[in-house]
């Protein structure tokens, strides 16, 4: 999602005057401005997972050289001996044999700087630090950095209930982005479990930042103020709603469908989102204007096709995804349709030839946001071709 990312932290940069959007990386966006623009992308960011904050780096030859360098940075002027810690270390190509061992130097060096200045120690908490300390490591450098946002960004602050596989918020915001959705535009979800995707976007057609709901990382910093923090979420002003619902959503069980609705409201959304309990096989559009529908089919079990219970999922897959095949062609002429994904051969399981594949990364599962665009006459131009004799 960097592209995607770098896309938004453009927009956001635009409400700061010393904020700076610089190179995409593998896995991240460098930018560069003031401590308080950390906080305006803490506070805007749907699509990051994180925005850390550079401490040090360096080129190192082993650990050694990693915990001369952490040992060297006045971490006293960010945090004190009281806060709680935790570290954590990535790396790509490092010829270092452990990563534990790393970290560890890592959590010595921070520690050890403490009890030269004060005597004393700040304690490890891996489940609820006050202050996370990243590492990353490639073949020749190792850079350091503070986390200011705390538990990652995904984490709104609203959700409370899921169903069996939650889509992560932020991946959820990175497909509206790359389907190109923007309020106004139709959005249906047919599969929408526990309404990841519709409550992305109604946060979106609301003007709902996704970090007001939530504490971060930088509020425990050394002497962080709290007023700047509490103006720029005070200047964020409301979007005018909709007359008419725009963004709609269905699923197969009814549990998932109270559970959207439950969760719409915890995250604060005031406008009506309709819902309707249907198998994602037999929907029709909810608009006679064509949208964009986007959404993120169950697989092996969870498809919950209600027929012969006996049947094997991979059977049960071909079948529903035979039948939603049918179902698009013959009902969503002029949609662009968006299937979120882990399974490759799903255009094939569809019986329809995409016009875009975009790689994800669903945590360590690669996945891919497969785009149908559904154009009007397809079917009756496809039978009306001439037979060969």
């Amino acid at each position: 999602m960097e592209a995607a990312l770098a896309e938004e932290l453009g927009e956001i940069a635009l409400q700061s005057t010393t904020m700076k959007v610089h190179n995409q990386v593998p896995g991240g966006v460098h930018c560069s401005g003031h401590l308080l623009d950390s906080y305006l992308v803490n506070l805007h960011s749907r699509i990051a997972s994180r925005v850390l904050m550079r401490i040090a780096h360096a080129s190192y030859a082993n650990e050694n050289d990693i915990y001369d360098l952490t040992l060297a940075q006045p971490w006293e002027d960010w945090f004190g001996v009281d806060h709680t810690i935790r570290v954590d270390v990535t790396a790509i190509k490092s010829p270092l044999r452990s990563l534990e061992f790393t970290t560890l130097k890592i959590k010595d060096a921070v520690c050890d700087r403490f009890r030269d200045l004060v005597g004393k120690r700040p304690s490890v908490n891996t489940g609820e630090p006050d202050i996370r300390i990243v590492g990353f490591l490639d073949q020749r450098n190792f850079t350091v950095y503070l986390d200011t946002s705390g538990e990652a960004l995904f984490k709104r602050g609203w959700r409370e209930e899921t169903g069996d596989a939650p889509l992560r918020e932020n991946l959820a915001a990175g497909m509206l982005r790359v389907a190109g959705w923007k309020p106004g535009t139709v959005l249906f979800d047919p599969m929408c479990g526990s309404g990841t995707i519709l409550i992305e976007a109604a946060q979106i057609v609301q003007g709902t930042p996704p970090g007001m709901r939530r504490s971060f990382a930088f509020e425990k910093f050394n002497g962080f103020v709290a007023a700047p923090w509490q103006a720029m979420k005070a200047a964020v002003k409301p979007n005018v709603l909709p007359l008419e619902p725009t963004i709609f959503g269905s699923d197969i069980s009814g549990d998932m469908i109270e559970m959207t609705r439950h969760n719409l409201r915890i995250a604060g959304i005031t406008f009506e989102v309709p819902l309707k309990q249907i198998e994602a096989q037999e929907v029709k559009p909810p608009t006679a204007q064509p949208g964009i529908l986007l959404t993120n089919p169950p697989y092996g079990e969870r498809i919950g096709v209600r027929g012969d219970s006996t049947m094997p999922a991979d059977e049960m897959s071909v079948s529903f995804y035979a039948a939603l095949g049918t179902t698009l062609k013959q009902r969503f002429a002029g949609w662009t349709v968006f299937l979120f994904t882990a399974d490759l051969t799903l255009p094939k399981l569809l019986r329809l030839k995409e016009a875009r594949k975009t790689p994800f990364f669903n945590g360590a599962l690669e996945c891919r946001l497969f785009r149908f665009d559904m154009v009007a006459g397809y079917n009756r131009r496809e039978e009306a071709k001439p037979k060969q004799v």
